[in-house]
């Protein structure tokens, strides 16, 4: 196996060990085993936690880049988009989300840390902006902040699974979820319709 590919795998491998046994349990030789190389293997490659935490870290933003960007027309394609995202969340993406999740842990006690998943979060913020922007809606940077955070909220809910507390904030159905938050923010598509048909202007909600 070439240097470039095993230490790919090294990475990926920590990624599983992460979220599958938190921060405590990434360990050296848990890597080594989840990989499938022989013991001392990671160690080779990433010396210390620290170094093990980074590679982490960096090939989390390689995976938050290389998602996919469906393109956003109206409304519509945004709540389903938002939608399919969170539906990721608690699917395909699980163990991703869980890892990132404990990295943020990580990073509350250590700088160099936060400053690698603070480039994820901008780049979400920016992202969700521009999308909220490119489906029509009466962008402001608040509205934008609020749909985002609302959306970074919900993957905690989704990871744990309770049925009761995804029944009470509508995670059960991901796709109604998007569609109310973005109705909360914004008021509903149709009400919106009724203002601009009247010639009316529309009523500010939730930004200035």
């Amino acid at each position: 196996m070439a240097n470039r590919d095993r230490r790919g795998r090294l990475r990926d491998a920590a990624i599983e060990v992460l979220a599958e046994q938190g921060g405590r349990g990434l360990t050296h030789r848990a890597v080594d085993a989840a990989a499938g190389v022989p013991p001392g293997t990671s160690k080779n490659y990433f010396p210390t936690r620290q170094s093990l935490l980074q590679a982490i870290a960096e090939r989390c933003v390689e995976l938050y880049r290389d998602l996919p960007r469906p393109v956003i027309t109206d409304r519509a394609t945004l709540v389903a988009m938002m939608g399919a995202l969170l539906a990721e969340a608690a699917g395909p993406g699980r163990q991703r989300l869980l890892a990132y999740l404990e990295l943020h842990a990580e990073a509350a006690r250590a700088p160099w840390l936060a400053a690698i998943l603070d480039g994820i979060a901008a780049a979400d913020l920016t992202a969700f902006e521009e999308a909220q922007r490119a489906a029509g809606l009466p962008v402001t940077p608040e509205r934008a902040a609020a749909v985002t955070l609302a959306m970074h909220a919900a993957i905690p809910h989704l990871l744990v699974g309770g049925p009761h507390t995804l029944a009470a904030v509508g995670l059960d159905d991901p796709g109604r979820f998007a569609r109310d938050l973005l109705d909360a923010v914004y008021g509903r598509a149709e009400e919106r319709s009724e203002e601009y048909a009247h010639g009316h202007q529309p009523v500010p909600r939730g930004g200035a």
